[in-house]
């Protein structure tokens, strides 16, 4: 007898799981509320599962993909789908953990879910390290702020032609010293953190190079081939490809920039059309990077120095995409620039290029892997 179909919709949290099934005949209905843990999802499942075949999904968030892995080992089909793309009607004010359960089964049953990429567990680990060293640079960047900001109030400045935070700026910082005890303290500490905030993105990209050297054959050779674009060293294309994945499950350039949240907003009806800024509704750490590597795009076409260098060895191929993408992007600066348009607007729309080139190059890379 052929097995009947199921949709099942997990409401997922930190302690609980709603669950709520869609049946066959076009039914939905609540089961209840279970304890998010491995032994009562594996029971619930395994009795709705009786004599059906079963088809789950829950929402990406920050319980990761661990339920993900336990149904694949149930042999359950199992989706992990985007939030922001689930549908919403306008007039339900209603919100609660069963509601949201029953929503996930219906729509997955009409087929309105988009399933995320799912990346191994490797692939997962570098992700992590990854987005670590992109939180230490934002940390580094508060406290560099609450220094500056400090020394601001007092009315310290560095002097002229001195970098900011350079090796000779935090020689200069360590030899200012304050007449009020609560003072000193505030700017003693607020040192610290800056320095400490330095040391550990220095052992977070150490971790890197070390993560990287053991990453798979396919991981490595796409981070190389990406460092021939201008504007991409090493910690931007490991980010890049520890962030996209793989290349190919987007079928057009297009697709990769809308997952970056950076193409123009838009609401049109009837002949009306207008567009807006960007969506900013995509991955943001890859945003970041795109944004970024951009500004590189400022100067003429040319191959020197660590670029030449982060080339050798990568096929001809490869490097014309790279070269074709200097010569486009600094012509689409200076020709928004030269238009009128402000300098940062300019380099979002060449981020939005620059995407494109990103998807050529790792899906050519990807396809001379497989061949």
């Amino acid at each position: 007898m052929k097995k009947s179909t199921r949709w099942v919709g997990l409401d997922v949290h930190a302690e609980t799981i709603a669950v709520a099934v869609a049946e066959p005949d076009g039914t939905v209905r609540s089961v209840g509320t279970i304890p998010n843990r491995r032994e009562a999802v594996a029971r619930t499942l395994r009795k709705l599962g009786e004599g059906c075949k079963l088809h789950v999904c829950y929402e990406a968030g920050p319980c990761g993909y661990v339920l993900y892995w336990q149904l694949t080992e149930m042999g359950i089909d199992c989706q992990v789908v985007a939030p922001t793309l689930i549908p919403v009607k306008a007039g339900d004010r209603v919100k609660t953990d069963r509601r949201d359960a029953e929503k996930l089964a219906r729509c997955h049953r009409s087929g309105d879910l988009t399933a995320v990429w799912i990346p191994d567990a490797q692939h997962e680990a570098l992700r992590d390290l990854v987005r670590a060293r992109h939180a230490a640079k934002q940390d580094q960047l508060r406290h560099r702020n609450r220094l500056g900001k400090f020394l601001l109030r007092l009315g310290v400045r560095r002097p002229d032609k001195m970098t900011s935070w350079s090796a000779r700026h935090l020689e200069w910082l360590e030899g200012r010293s304050f007449e009020q005890l609560a003072q000193q303290m505030v700017f003693v500490d607020h040192l610290r953190e800056v320095k400490q905030a330095a040391e550990r993105i220095v052992r977070l990209e150490k971790a890197i190079d070390t993560a990287l050297e053991g990453a798979p054959a396919s991981f490595r050779a796409l981070v190389a081939g990406l460092q021939t674009l201008r504007g991409v060293a090493k910690v931007s294309a490991v980010t890049l490809v520890a962030e996209i994945g793989n290349f190919s499950r987007f079928n057009r350039a297009p697709q990769l920039m809308a997952y970056a949240g950076i193409v123009p907003s838009e609401h049109s009806s009837g002949g009306s059309t207008r567009r807006g800024s960007i969506t900013k509704t995509g991955n943001a750490r890859l945003r970041h990077v795109l944004g970024e590597a951009a500004w590189t795009y400022r100067f003429k076409p040319g191959l020197r120095g660590a670029l030449q260098k982060r080339q050798q060895g990568q096929s001809d191929e490869v490097k014309d995409v790279a070269w074709k993408a200097q010569h486009r992007l600094y012509m689409r600066y200076r020709k928004l620039t030269g238009a009128g348009k402000h300098h940062n607007r300019a380099v979002t729309a060449v981020a939005r290029e620059l995407a494109g080139f990103i998807w050529d190059i790792g899906c050519r890379i990807e396809r001379q892997l497989a061949a």
